[in-house]
């Protein structure tokens, strides 16, 4: 680095929750035209923070600690199939629904109005 460059005022990390929403990148060309490019995190990426990172260097290490967390881990169901779950459920056999001032609400079967 040479002696001229002056860091001194910067920021480590200013730009680093931007960074990992996602960025466009607009290439200006000489005859006039542009390029824009939308660069995004690949889906699947996961981003430690920097004390995290400092225990595992790599994604063997990562990947070594999270098999081994499995057992013993609750078992749940990603997001998106409790969604599509909650849009297909059906009241059960026992319940029925009725309308009262335009609002549908459930109730069970033998129950008074």
């Amino acid at each position: 680095m040479l002696p001229e460059y002056d860091f001194s005022g910067g920021v480590r990390g200013k730009h680093y929750r931007a960074m990992q929403a996602g960025y466009t990148v607009t290439i200006h060309k000489e005859d006039g035209t542009k390029v824009v490019k939308q660069y995004k995190p690949a889906r699947d990426t996961v981003v430690l923070a920097p004390d995290v990172r400092k225990h595992f260097p790599n994604s063997e290490v990562v990947n070594a600690t999270l098999r081994s967390l499995i057992p013993s881990a609750p078992r749940f169901k990603p997001a998106s199939l409790m969604a599509t779950a909650r849009k297909t459920s059906r009241p059960s056999a026992k319940s029925r629904s009725k309308t009262v001032n335009g609002q549908t609400r459930a109730r069970r079967v033998g129950e008074d109005a």
